[in-house]
């Protein structure tokens, strides 16, 4: 019998099992898909706020700034890729610079104590590339950006190191509960534990139900972004949001942690929580949005598009707590600031774990460190394609060879990738935790190869590697013809 079963594999789930492999735990993550961080975390604008705009009054407020305090500290210990770069917030009216005297009144309430509000030439003087028509910008240093499937892989593979169990291909299909445990029945088999937690995401009402908890539902809100290729994200340094409103943040611009140039995202309501689809007028707007507050990002340099659902709430916050089914915690509708939130979040159902009466008795072997994977590359680092394409041309086995030629991802870096306790045995799998396939061609040149590899490392057929992903729309395609401008 498991001690702790958590019902998810997204950065929500992954950041609770890896605060919890301090203890002396038996702990169970079941995900349904093939891998961790292929919900929402994947999708994410990788943006860890400030903690100033989540009202006060809400869990929101709560867990936000605390989490934001923990990310220097993790990054130290897991390697996933994090920059304290801060944020603006753009005002054009004196009606919106209002507004930004409200959002620091806020901010203050919860904790945030490195808020200013910048003028028109300070402001030029930190973000030259920002739309002249900005009249100011509310400042905060302490926000930063991170790559959100990075982050969530590292928290897996660290508590893995550390003792917990995941099961990917597995999912809930029923929760029972009987005097002495759960009993949850899952599409591979049955599982017996002493307490669930659910981080299911968007199905979390759905797993909620199964122990007959229904006082909420989930209202899938898609968000649909663009990205641009790596080196484009030198146009700022800082994440720049507009003036929010009641739809939420608003159209951002920011570089990646990878420095790509990344703009979005809309928040539409739809009526199926997998609808990651993008459309045409949604992108044609987030791109006139977005010129609002960066005016000449060049969208011949688009890459990509992709969408992403949100778990909102029907209650307009986080639930995060105790229920009313004994050792049954739902940890559910967490939205934006979600990814923020995730570290303060984890610690929280910790106490709210040890005062439903679970033991938390330290693990005297608990190692909080991790190596990084995938390389960030920069002006020391980048090879030229001259020296880029002999390595391209080694032979399978050879650590050095290049595999991926715009990211420049080696062998070794890919089979490193591969020995880290999770199987991958998809090409996007390698993608998320090398970045080999995120770059101009999009895996035109390197797919094949990383499939190659994957066969090879774990001795199965080509046949068995799957893609799991596609090029999410033709933006590029419509951009050449002139239709998005």
């Amino acid at each position: 019998m498991h001690d702790v079963i958590i019902v998810g594999g997204g950065v929500i789930g992954c950041s609770i099992a890896r605060e919890l492999s301090r203890y002396k735990l038996d702990i169970l993550v079941l995900e349904k898909s093939e891998d961790i961080s292929t919900g929402a975390t994947k999708a994410n604008s990788g943006i860890i706020h400030g903690g100033y705009d989540a009202a006060h009054s809400k869990l929101k407020g709560y867990f936000s700034r605390r989490g934001n305090q923990m990310f220097d500290k993790l990054e130290e210990e897991l390697n996933f890729g994090f920059s304290r770069c801060g944020s603006l917030v753009l005002a054009f009216s004196q009606e919106e610079r209002e507004h930004l005297k409200k959002i620091i009144e806020n901010g203050v309430k919860n904790g945030v104590d490195d808020l200013k509000i910048l003028e028109e030439e300070e402001l030029r003087e930190m973000e030259p590339n920002i739309s002249s028509e900005a009249v100011c910008a509310l400042h905060c240093p302490s926000a930063g950006i991170a790559s959100p499937y990075e982050y969530c892989i590292a928290l897996m593979e660290n508590a893995i190191a550390n003792g917990a169990a995941l099961k990917l291909n597995t999912e809930v299909r029923s929760i029972e509960k009987s005097e002495e445990c759960f009993i949850v029945d899952t599409t591979r088999g049955s599982y017996r534990s002493k307490y669930v937690i659910n981080c299911a995401g968007v199905n979390s009402d759905e797993v909620s139900s199964m122990v007959g908890i229904d006082d909420f539902h989930i209202i899938p809100r898609r968000g649909e972004y663009l990205i641009l290729q790596r080196g484009t994200g030198e146009a700022l340094k800082r994440v720049i949001f507009q003036c929010p409103t009641k739809e939420g943040k608003g159209i951002l611009v920011t570089p990646t942690y990878h420095n790509n140039l990344m703009i979005g995202p809309n928040a539409q309501e739809v009526s199926r929580k997998d609808d990651v689809d993008t459309t045409r007028e949604n992108l044609s707007a987030i791109i006139q949005t977005a010129r609002r507050s960066l005016p000449d990002f060049d969208t011949n340099k688009i890459i990509r598009s992709f969408g992403g659902i949100r778990a909102t709430s029907s209650t307009g916050d986080f639930i995060v707590g105790r229920t009313t089914v004994k050792n049954f915690i739902n940890c559910a509708g967490i939205d934006s600031p979600g990814l923020t939130s995730s570290p303060a979040i984890a610690l929280h159902v910790a106490e709210l774990l040890e005062k439903e009466g679970l033991k938390l008795v330290a693990n005297e072997s608990f190692n909080p460190f991790r190596d990084g994977v995938a390389v960030k590359l920069n002006d020391e680092n980048t090879l030229s394609m001259r020296e880029v394409l002999p390595l391209t041309e080694l032979s399978l086995g050879d650590e050095e060879r290049i595999v991926c030629r715009c990211e420049q991802v080696r062998e070794k870096t890919i089979r490193k990738a591969l020995d880290r306790g999770i199987l991958v045995d998809s090409t996007d799998g390698v993608k998320r935790r090398t970045r080999a396939g995120m770059g101009v061609c999009q895996g035109t040149f390197c797919t094949p190869r990383v499939r190659e590899i994957i066969a090879d490392h774990y001795s199965i057929s080509i046949d068995e590697v799957s893609e799991r992903g596609k090029i999410s729309s033709d933006l590029l395609q419509r951009v050449k013809r002139g239709e998005v401008k």
